[in-house]
Formats: C-alpha cells, structure tokens, sequence
C-alpha cells in the first residue's frame, strides 16, 4: 500500500491551467523554437533571469542552459549573481530555446552583443560548465581556463572553502529557498 495522495480535479485543473498560463506567457518564436529578442529585468541568480519580450507580453523567466550557478546562499552566490546582473540586466538579448524545466523556466541560449553570456559566466568563473560528467559540456575549455586563472568561484580564498558544484551543494544541503 502506498502514501500517494490522489490528484483531484481541482488539483489537475489548476496544474492545467498554470502549464496553459506559463506557455501563453512565451512569445510565439520561443514556442516554435525561433530566437526571440528582449530586455532583461531582473537577475534571480548566476544563471536565471526575466527577460520582457520586445514583442510585448509578460516576462519569461529564463534558466541559461549548460552551466550551474552557485546557489544563491553559496560560496561564490552573491558575487555570480551581481556577474550576470552586471552584464545583462536593462540590456536587449537574443533568447534560443523551447525547452522547459521542472520549474517551469525557459531553457534557453541568452546572447548580449553576440556573446554568448553562458559561455561569458564560465569564462568569467561565475559559473561551471555542464555535461554528463564535471568538466565537460560545451564550455569545459572555459571552464579549464578560468580554473587555471583562479577566476571567480575557482579563486575563492581557502577560507572560503574549495568550489563546490551548485549539484553537489543543494544533495547536501538542499535548497537555499526552503
């Protein structure tokens, strides 16, 4: 016998709803997998903003896919965070992606000026590149290059302990916004 609790109507409509409610809030190009342009208007963390559609419409919340931020209340976090704030934030960019993640966030390439900002956030040290293994995926050579020059969260003094991967970081202490 198992604990499940048992969708509801009302759960499963309000589950509906809020799936129709986030897909309607993408412009058109995105649905259709098209790049689309805005202007960024918030930084959640190093690797999660909201861009405005310049074709109107509410922000889209965006993850930058293949790189992991520290989290927020990590080691490195703050500084990661005011990176991409730095970079992209009141700026126009080039949104690429369709796919969604478990919390509903556009997965997407975000270009500012015709840079890549993941690629940009590895290169800086304010993010790792992702793959199925650490230190692969398509920025491992940024990635090696900031770890050679101890940049960003792969300088961090000893104090403030060794760079820990944000994957590794929330299994041990789940996530910040508990």
């Amino acid at each position: 016998m198992t604990n499940a609790v048992p969708f509801t109507r009302r759960t499963v409509t309000a589950l509906t709803i809020g799936l129709l409610a986030s897909l309607l809030a993408l412009p058109a190009a995105a649905l259709a997998g098209e790049p689309w342009s805005g202007v960024v208007t918030w930084v959640a963390d190093g690797d999660t903003l909201r861009v405005k559609p310049a074709s109107g419409g509410a922000p889209v919340s965006v993850r930058i896919r293949d790189i992991d931020a520290p989290e927020i209340c990590q080691s490195g976090g703050a500084a990661s965070r005011e990176a991409l704030n730095g970079r992209v934030r009141g700026r126009a960019v080039k949104v690429s992606g369709k796919a969604r993640d478990a919390y509903g966030r556009l997965v997407a390439g975000v270009t500012v000026d015709d840079q890549d900002v993941g690629q940009w956030m590895v290169l800086q040290g304010q993010a790792w590149a992702t793959g199925r293994r650490p230190g692969t995926g398509l920025y491992a050579v940024q990635q090696a290059q900031a770890q050679a020059a101890r940049r960003g969260i792969f300088g961090l003094h000893p104090g403030a302990g060794a760079p820990v991967s944000p994957a590794v970081f929330r299994k041990q202490h789940k996530s910040c916004y508990r």
